[in-house]
């Protein structure tokens, strides 16, 4: 019980990634039992910073390429952790983005530049929408105003429709862009199901509260005594495809019965 057996010291960079480097030294100095990392931009520092106090991560992407470990099954060193593989799933976003709009061509994905991921999920968004024989405009931003002019250009570009990959600029701004997807009409597929709850058209991601609750037993099993290089990297089992049909209908756009038949939750 925190407080009682356990205390916990958090940190929070707010997309401020220069604090990052900071937060992990403290934690360092002050030779804490275990680390725990909830995204790629903040397990890099982490990795940098120490190779003795054990680190368990959450990644969107592959920890072997960004050289966090050195197999998903032999981690090896004090790393381990989950591969959500979130920044894997553009081309089945974009698929499913595509069956709602069948002769849509011109897609565009907003993209955060200064994220670790970003040119992972660059190369994975242009490959998606080449296999539909579309186009994928890059855009980014790192920052609310850049988000807006970003929406700005989508309509001067005419832009069919939206990706949003997973990045936790976008994620801290919700309502932002929903408002903005909502003002210029435009339809967008999200990474995470609050989007959607808050009334974007679509959603198709991992279910990152059950990773949470993952990197939490691999935490407790570290303080217990086991090494990270004894437990295994997990792959993400459990993604959510949510649907919005106020949205849907707001946009003109009917929504496939057999697409509708896939979702896990259907707002109506």
């Amino acid at each position: 019980m925190e407080g009682r057996n356990v205390s916990i010291e958090y940190r929070f960079a707010n997309n401020n990634l220069g604090l990052l480097s900071e937060f992990v030294a403290d934690l360092v100095r002050r030779d804490v039992n275990v680390i725990v990392a909830t995204s790629t931009a903040a397990v890099l520092p982490a990795k940098a910073a120490t190779n003795r106090i054990p680190i368990i991560f959450l990644s969107g992407g592959d920890p072997v390429e960004y050289g966090l470990v050195a197999s998903f099954k032999q981690p090896g060193g004090n790393l381990t952790g989950i591969s959500s593989l979130s920044n894997d799933l553009g081309g089945k976003r974009l698929g499913l983005l595509h069956d709602v709009l069948p002769t849509a061509s011109r897609f565009a994905a907003l993209v955060n530049p200064t994220a670790p991921v970003f040119e992972s999920q660059v190369r994975e968004l242009r490959a998606a929408a080449a296999v539909i024989e579309g186009s994928m405009e890059v855009v980014t931003a790192s920052n609310d105003q850049e988000i807006n002019d970003a929406f700005v250009s989508f309509t001067a570009k005419h832009i069919d429709a939206l990706l949003i990959p997973p990045q936790r600029l976008f994620a801290d701004r919700i309502v932002q862009l929903v408002a903005l997807a909502a003002h210029y009409h435009l339809p967008v597929m999200y990474a995470d199901r609050g989007f959607a709850k808050a009334g974007g058209l679509m959603s198709y991601g991992t279910n990152l509260r059950d990773q949470h609750r993952q990197i939490g037993v691999y935490a407790g099993r570290v303080l217990k005594g086991e090494s990270p290089s004894d437990l295994p990297v997990m792959r993400a089992v459990k993604f959510e495809f949510v649907v919005n049909l106020k949205t849907a209908k707001t946009l003109g756009l009917s929504i496939p019965e057999t697409l509708l038949a896939t979702a896990d939750e259907v707002i109506q």
